[in-house]
């Protein structure tokens, strides 16, 4: 097997597309984010079926509209929310290995089933260390997302890809739950029963006000929890703010906070959030021990 440069030239890209490893480890004392796939299960069936190491870094799409042309041949997989794909113009199934030839021109289009695609490449991307991680993070990486003209490098191999026997499925029924289940807090004994019963029997609303940083929820939960210092915060916890929002921190969340960290979503719960999009009902189950 003969291997090389390749790279994809980014023809065209909507806000929110960024490389993500698994994220920058032991830096948050310096108040660097975790960083990382906001879907760590989609990023991690893409890399499993191409038969990557896990921390290979993915392209995260967050927005339709990303056109791309491949300079060199490889193996890429997608996987994540169900999207309109064409390669070279005309319609493919999106869930499958594909083997690309040089010049070959994907488009990802619009998600008919939740927000974001992740897609992977044999090897993963050379995208340059920043900390000890590729993950797109504004002012520790050139840009805090992929840009018009940029080029993503990947190694180009020319074999024959052996895909072995077997045959990738991707099943996305998992992040159409509405039911996101949640430990207890550090704060949450601090809420009244009326609170915890209305977090656990109402529905809640993914706002427009959603990013990497945190998804907002629509309907407010009176704020009976009196001032508390700041505290150290990370990816999944649900800061309950002064006015009632409801606020679940994402992977390039800020380290510290002085809301009321209220809930923790386990990891599945977080990846189900991830695909969600605006206007969405969600609610919450609490965690069995």
């Amino acid at each position: 097997m003969i291997e090389q440069k390749g790279h994809i030239l980014v023809l065209k890209t909507g806000p929110g597309t960024t490389i993500q490893d698994l994220g920058r480890k032991n830096w948050t004392k310096f108040g660097i984010p975790n960083s990382g796939p906001c879907d760590f299960i989609s990023a991690e069936w893409v890399n499993h079926v191409l038969r990557n190491d896990g921390n290979c870094a993915v392209l995260e799409i967050s927005q339709p509209g990303v056109k791309m042309e491949f300079h060199g041949s490889c193996m890429i997989a997608l996987a994540g929310a169900k999207a309109s794909v064409l390669l070279d113009g005309e319609p493919i199934p999106q869930f499958q290995r594909l083997v690309l030839k040089n010049n070959s021109v994907l488009e990802v289009g619009a998600m008919e089933e939740g927000s974001k695609v992740y897609l992977g490449v044999r090897g993963g991307f050379q995208t340059p260390l920043r900390l000890g991680s590729r993950s797109y993070f504004q002012e520790i990486t050139p840009h805090a997302f992929v840009q018009k003209g940029d080029q993503l490098p990947y190694i180009s191999t020319h074999s024959s890809f052996d895909s072995g026997f077997s045959v990738p499925k991707w099943d996305s029924t998992w992040f159409q739950k509405t039911a996101l289940e949640f430990y207890p807090g550090p704060d949450y004994q601090f809420l009244s029963h009326e609170n915890r019963e209305k977090l656990l029997n109402q529905e809640f609303t993914v706002s427009q006000f959603s990013s990497r940083m945190g998804t907002l929820l629509t309907e407010l939960l009176e704020n009976d929890i009196p001032e508390l210092p700041t505290n150290p915060v990370y990816p999944g916890i649900v800061q309950l703010t002064s006015g009632g929002k409801l606020i679940v921190l994402g992977r390039d969340a800020q380290v510290t906070g002085g809301y009321p960290r209220i809930m923790f979503l386990t990891e599945l719960s977080q990846a189900i959030l991830a695909q969600k999009r605006t206007g969405q009902k969600i609610r919450f189950i609490k965690k069995q021990p």
